[in-house]
């Protein structure tokens, strides 16, 4: 905890106020619905109610200051000065309730959030934890019959194996068939699976609040020509991608070079979301590889590489890793393979 506060100390143009919890628990280890951390330049003070008071006096390296419920009208009536504030998390009544007294709130952005970004080796070990338990989920996920069962049953059975496997489900997962892989972010329903068709599964879990997110697209049977082509031309993007990818390169070009290859195809303008995206103790963080990425990529990044192919009213094709960046290329954490496998 102290090197990272140590690290945010050097960014900081005055004391920070951080609400998002999912920095307090980067900086302090420290879990609750209603908490701030006030990073200053010589001390650390955690801020909770009544309902955490215990679990934050066991927390080292911080000041508790035990607080009202109303967290942030509680602040305004003992800080003061300008204090920093998390422009991309706290809410408008928030920044009023913050500066009802005698605080001046200063917008600042990102600052914790570049330094997630960057992971240690303790972070990168339970990430790739994370990712070695999505593989054996989905080797045992692909030796099950789909057709016939409802795309909500998957998902069932995918939390099942998880928990089986040491992890817990990291977010709801998709099994989108047929027609519904053609939505990105299809929710699993009450469809049934039919023979002949795509199955587009993105899932992950967590580990020590860690996630892992894959995107693999089974077939439940043979496929017609177009969609069997669409799935070779993902998997040629994906490669590109991944043998583009390294310290220093920006995330728009990281994205242009697996988009350039479907848009040299048939499938041009179907890959309509950015190639992927940070992963950590959010499944979405910094940074971005798309079109509209202004983001670069630096050692100790972990991003997902996930082009897809969308055919509306038919199919959807997506193939997702979870990768590391390094100096001269990627670790590639996921190990599940790529091929179309096909189940029954």
């Amino acid at each position: 905890m102290n090197a990272r506060v140590d690290r945010l100390r050097e960014s900081l143009e005055e004391p920070l106020l951080v609400t998002n919890p999912t920095n307090v628990t980067y900086l302090s280890g420290f879990k609750s619905s209603n908490a701030a951390l006030l990073v200053e330049p010589d001390a650390v003070r955690l801020f909770t109610d009544f309902r955490y008071a215990e679990a934050a006096r066991a927390v080292e390296g911080v000041q508790f200051e035990e607080t009202k419920r109303g967290l942030l009208v509680d602040l305004a009536g003992r800080l003061s000065g300008p204090v920093g504030f998390e422009a991309d998390y706290m809410s408008y009544a928030g920044w009023e309730m913050l500066g009802s007294g005698s605080v001046e709130p200063v917008q600042r952005r990102g600052l914790v959030e570049r330094l997630r970004a960057v992971k240690d080796e303790q972070e990168l070990a339970t990430i790739r934890q994370a990712c070695a338990i999505t593989d054996r989920m989905f080797e045992r996920l692909t030796e099950a019959t789909f057709v016939g069962r409802t795309e909500l049953d998957v998902a069932w059975q995918i939390g099942e194996l998880f928990h089986e496997e040491g992890g817990e489900p990291a977010f709801e997962s998709i099994v989108a068939s047929g027609a519904n892989g053609a939505r990105p972010h299809a929710r699993a329903g009450s469809r049934k699976i039919r023979a002949g068709e795509t199955v587009v599964i993105d899932t992950g879990c967590t580990v020590d609040g860690y996630t892992s997110d894959y995107t693999r697209t089974l077939a439940t049977g043979p496929l017609d020509d177009e969609v069997k082509s669409a799935y070779a031309v993902v998997l040629a993007a994906q490669q590109a991608g991944l043998e583009t990818i390294r310290a220093g390169l920006a995330g728009v070009d990281a994205d242009a070079a697996a988009r350039g290859v479907v848009d040299a195809t048939e499938f041009a303008g179907m890959f309509g979301h950015g190639l992927g995206h940070g992963l950590g103790l959010e499944v979405h963080e910094a940074p971005r590889m798309s079109t509209e990425s202004t983001d670069t990529l630096a050692t100790g990044n972990v991003v997902t590489v996930e082009p897809g192919i969308y055919l509306e009213g038919r199919a959807g094709i997506r193939i997702e890793d979870d990768v590391a960046v390094t100096d001269d290329g990627i670790d590639n954490f996921t190990g599940f393979r790529k091929d179309l496998i096909t189940v029954g």
